[in-house]
């Protein structure tokens, strides 16, 4: 990290993508998932994918990190949500 705008980016990206981590433990732990909506996840999966690819052409490890990430989580998630439905 060589500036405080990577700081930033490094400390938003952990926040943004941890946020995903208890709704994969909720969902793993209850194979409950009625309640999500499928196409908030499509979209949301389509859109990290889209920044990941922003984040390599623009050379920005905290978007290319931290959006690959998410897109691990959240496709758990709807991964989940396709099996336990």
């Amino acid at each position: 990290m060589t500036d405080a705008s990577t700081l930033i980016g490094m400390i938003a990206g952990f926040c943004t993508t941890a946020a995903f981590v208890p709704q994969v433990i909720s969902v793993w732990r209850t194979r409950h998932a009625r309640d999500i909506s499928l196409a908030m996840y499509l979209i949301l999966l389509a859109g990290v994918a889209l920044w990941f690819a922003y984040g390599l052409m623009i050379g920005s490890l905290p978007v290319v990190l931290y959006n690959a990430l998410t897109f691990v989580l959240a496709g758990a998630v709807l991964v989940m949500k396709l099996r336990f439905g």
